[in-house]
């Protein structure tokens, strides 16, 4: 305690000292906006000038939200701001002591007509720019196909990844949500945003670190930032109607149709949007710096109508969006899966066949009001409705040794029937299972958030209180079928042993929650903070689940219930339970806030207790279970100057069992896959760090951006398996095991060369995974343990040529992966894959564009010589312009040489596996664009048809920029 509490005053003495001697230099702050829309104007020029020779005593340039800050000692002094295509304006400052900051609030830059009128393509527009915790794009830098959606363009940004599923991570970060214009679109949707915003509308993007409600307005971290991208519309589009009307039709029965129709005006945004099609959303493979085509896993139809809003005063903000999504998947997959046991492996087979249809509704809505300068009212409610029905047939198989080495395709044989005593896998098979199943769920979750801030005055003291309701019901019924032969096990005739499941299941469940938190900060020094937070959180969940076996009635699974189906009840395989749970979270941290660097420290301590009422079968208990967790953190931030910042953090993050995982009680619902629980697991425990670092030059148009993790988990939670030899059935023990770590690294680089017009992306990263499970047993020893290591390194490389009608781009790629088995060196294996391709946008006279890409996937230093292959997946599109600009048809062609495959394959400790889905990726389509704009004057209708035409044609030019630079 001594020794924390003379930390403490060496901190408070080293502030007051820093605080003495910054206050010789006085803080000039603003904010600078384009005089026309009053949007932010980025990388404004801002200077202090000495009086009375007009000697530039310091100098900054603004950020992405046109902010900007000075500091300069006591004195007379011209603030300058200058940007090119825009008036420069000054004002005389008198900078005195005794007020050690100046606000001189919002400067606006009027537009200099005749500078724009001179100069048709002022500047290239750089790729990247940087400005401390902020990456930017300029969308006019990226060249697209005609009528692209968001999607194509976030997929050639640099160090950005978009996964099968849609989901977008940028230098290593995922997203998490889509802003327009600083504001949520579709309660920040990223697939909502990706499948339906237009290039057409975007003129920058930026990424950044969101912090929280609660962190944004009480500057206490509660670790729940969110990686956005923001998206900035074009100039001119803020004053009116604009939308687009997109229409297609193609070969092998796809059809794709959307639209969407928005009104901007000054701070208020309205969008409606719809969709259908056939093709998984796929979109234009616009090329890149490699492989990022998406696969297809299954075909999947989808329908969706949605409406979103926000609107902005002085003092209150509104905004909400309600959607609905409708989705029809057919899902064909075929695979095969390794099982390392102790000696030996277990290998299996399975075809499956799956369609579900389900249907959501979403409506969220956001109220921010300022009542005062003093206080601030957050309240966010928001409701969802879920339906799916989904079907299911299966068939798959379990052998003790690998079914490839008999003969060529095992999965044609599950289904076998031996009765000619012709089956080739008959001397190893262990067990065969064909399955029918409906699933019928139903789900309504409605929650909400009120948060209320007070300033006690104006150096940092305030108080808040953030209040949080949620509810949930669902209800979930299945019908299963299945037929189970074990052929190591004979009946009493000496035949096969065959099992039968015939059910049908319902559970129920019920849950709410609430929150109540209450967040204190006091200044105890200039800019230096000490910070409380104490939070309730109680939940609580009830599930009845209720198993019918209807073996003895004559029904067939999809003709309904049969009579007296109620009588079938099995105690032992239906359960009730209630979950109670009480949190307590007390949070202490310490905030510290210099010119140069940032930091927040602190500890959460938080008690736990979990109450569980569990009744299955003849198997009754009440338990309580207490814990103690705590969980530090850190948060520093080094600004090496305002393109250039270093940011650590730090996280220990504690995660419990569930309660079901702790009784001990076997779950045999699927006789060949039986859960039984453990008393003794311990909580969890993740330490995370992360460094970040950005730089940028602005006048050369380069970028630096690097990043690191490293994740270890104490006490993870993993299974022990014993496996049945005979019969191929696993009993499966949730234990806690030590050794789990993970380390990720990544750089990326870009820069303009010197004319401007040829660019060069790089981006390298690496990735070390240590993962420990234990093998599958044949008893209930628990003594091996295998280890597995994944070692990749990768390299994306790419380098391109644009002018105001041109594009063409090199890419290259490259990813190696070293895999090691401890106790299975045999599964060892160096797989390496490797990519090179090109892409072109070319703007032809009579406002015609023709693109293409055409990458080669190459797959090397597999066991399984089947993956060692080559694609080669060539995409073109060829469009024309109608209605000077406002329509286009174009005639799309999609893996014209039909060589996209679509398997996926996974590895880890203790099995490795490879899926193939069903997918048509070859076909043709002929869409037709319609766009409306309807802006606030005829100038603005001009610039943004002009921003069309390339060819030597007026306006923007695609690869130039009038006006400012981002």
């Amino acid at each position: 305690m001594k020794k924390l509490i003379l930390l403490l005053l060496l901190v408070c003495t080293g502030t007051t000292l820093s605080w003495a001697q910054g206050s010789k230099r006085v803080t000039v702050s603003g904010t600078v906006v384009d005089g026309d829309d009053k949007s932010p104007i980025a990388q404004a020029t801002v200077q202090l000038l000495s009086l009375p020779d007009s000697t530039m005593a310091v100098g900054n340039v603004t950020n992405n939200n046109g902010v900007f800050s000075v500091a300069a000692r006591p004195g007379k002094y011209v603030l300058k701001i200058s940007f090119v295509g825009y008036l420069t304006q000054e004002k005389p400052l008198q900078l005195t002591a005794g007020k050690p900051s100046v606000n001189v609030g919002t400067v606006t830059l009027p537009t200099d007509d005749i500078m724009l009128g001179e100069a048709i393509v002022v500047a290239e527009a750089p790729q990247v720019t940087i400005s401390e915790d902020t990456i930017g794009y300029n969308a006019s830098a990226y060249r697209t196909p005609e009528g692209a959606m968001l999607e194509e363009l976030v997929k050639k940004l640099p160090g950005a990844e978009v996964d099968e599923d849609g989901n977008i991570k940028i230098n290593g970060k995922e997203v998490k949500k889509i802003m327009v214009d600083g504001k949520e679109f579709f309660g920040g949707d990223v697939k909502t945003g990706l499948k339906n915003l237009p290039v057409d509308m975007v003129d920058k993007l930026k990424t950044y670190d969101k912090k929280s409600d609660l962190a944004r307005i009480t500057g206490i971290d509660d670790g729940e930032e969110e990686t956005v991208l923001d998206l900035t519309v074009k100039k001119g589009m803020n004053q009116g109607w604009f939308g687009n009307v997109d229409l297609a039709g193609g070969t092998e029965d796809r059809y794709m149709g959307r639209a969407m129709i928005n009104r901007f005006y000054d701070k208020t945004q309205f969008s409606i949007i719809g969709s259908a099609n056939n093709v998984n959303d796929q979109g234009f493979s616009g090329g890149g710096g490699g492989p990022r085509w998406r696969r297809n896993n299954g075909l999947n139809a989808t329908k969706m109508l949605g409406a979103n809003f926000a609107t902005e005063t002085s003092k209150l903000e509104l905004g909400g969006s309600m959607r609905y999504n409708y989705r029809d998947a057919d899902i064909i997959s075929s695979g095969y899966s390794q099982r390392f046991l102790q000696s030996g492996n277990s290998y299996s087979n399975t075809n499956s066949n799956n369609r579900n249809k389900v249907s959501d509704f979403n409506a969220d809505f956001r109220m921010e009001w300022k009542p005062d300068s003093m206080t601030n009212i957050i309240f966010r409610p928001n409701v969802s409705y879920n339906k799916t029905d989904g079907a299911t047939m299966k068939e798959s198989g379990t052998f003790n040794d690998d079914p490839y080495n008999y003969i060529a395709n095992p999965n044609d044989y599950l289904n076998f029937n031996d009765m000619d005593g012709s089956d080739p896998l008959r001397d190893i098979r262990v067990n065969a299972t064909n399955e029918h199943g409906l699933s019928d769920t139903k789900s309504l979750s409605a929650n909400a958030t009120l948060q209320v801030n007070r300033k006690l005055n104006n150096k940092g003291r305030n108080i808040t209180f953030r209040g949080s309701f949620g509810y949930g019901d669902n209800d979930n019924d299945q019908y299963t079928q299945s037929e189970t032969r074990y052929y190591q096990i004979h009946n009493y005739l000496g035949g096969d042993s065959i099992q039968y499941r015939n059910q049908y299941i319902t559970m129920p469940t019920k849950n709410y929650n609430y929150t109540a938190q209450l967040t204190y900060s006091e200044p105890i020094a200039r800019a230096t903070f000490l910070q409380f937070s104490y939070r309730f959180q109680y939940k609580n969940t009830t599930s009845d689940k209720s198993t019918y076996d209807l073996q003895g009635f004559p029904w067939e699974i999809g003709d309904g219930l049969p009579e007296g189906y109620e009588a079938a009840y099995v105690d032992s395989l239906s359960k009730d339970a209630e979950y109670k749970y009480f949190n307590h979270d007390v949070s202490l941290g310490l905030r510290f806030i210099r010119e140069k660097y940032q930091m927040s420290v602190g500890m959460s301590l938080q008690p736990q207790n979990t109450k569980l009422s569990y009744k299955k079968g003849a198997y009754m208990v009440d338990t309580t279970r207490t814990v103690f967790n705590f969980a530090p953190n850190l948060d520093f931030r080094y600004r090496f100057s305002k393109v250039s910042q270093l940011r650590i953090t730090y996280r220990g993050r504690s995660s419990q069992p569930s309660m079901e995982n702790l009784l001990p009680i076997v779950d045999n619902s699927n006789p060949l896959n039986i859960r039984v629980g453990n008393p003794g697991l311990k909580p969890s425990f993740a330490h995370t760090m992360r460094a970040f670092y950005n730089t940028y030059n602005a006048e050369r148009q380069r970028g630096m951006v690097a990043h690191l993790m490293f994740t270890a988990t104490q006490n993870s939670i993993s299974n022990s398996t014993q496996y049945d030899m005979e019969t191929g059935r696993t009993i499966v023990t949730p234990q806690n095991i030590n050794g789990n770590w993970n380390a990720f690294g990544m750089f990326g680089f870009n820069t303009a060369l010197k004319n401007k017009k040829f660019t060069i992306n790089s981006f390298a990263r690496a990735n070390y995974q240590n993962q420990v499970a234990y093998l599958y047993n044949k008893d209930t020893k628990m003594d091996d343990k295998n280890t597995t290591t994944g070692l990749t390194l990768a390299e994306n490389l790419n380098g391109s040529y644009r002018n105001d009608w041109f594009e063409f781009s090199l890419n290259g790629s490259i990813e190696y992966t070293a895999e090691r088995s401890k106790l299975r060196p045999e599964n060892n294996q160096n797989p390496y894959t490797f990519s090179y391709g090109a892409s072109t946008n070319v703007t032809l006279p009579w406002q015609m564009t023709l693109s293409t890409n055409i990458t080669n996937q190459s797959r090397r230093g597999y066991n399984d010589a089947s993956y060692n292959n080559n694609e080669l997946i060539w995409n073109a599109q060829i469009a024309q312009n109608l209605l000077k600009g406002a329509a286009t048809i174009s005639f799309e062609m999609y893996d014209i040489l039909k060589q996209q495959s679509n398997i996926s394959r996974s590895l880890s400790a203790d099995m490795r596996s490879v899926t193939e889905y069903n997918s048509i990726n070859s076909y043709c389509m002929l869409h037709f664009i319609y766009r409306l704009n309807i802006f606030g004057s005829k100038g603005a209708r001009d610039k943004m048809m002009n921003s069309r035409r390339g060819f030597g044609g007026p306006g923007f030019g695609p690869g130039g920029h009038r006006g400012r630079p981002f």
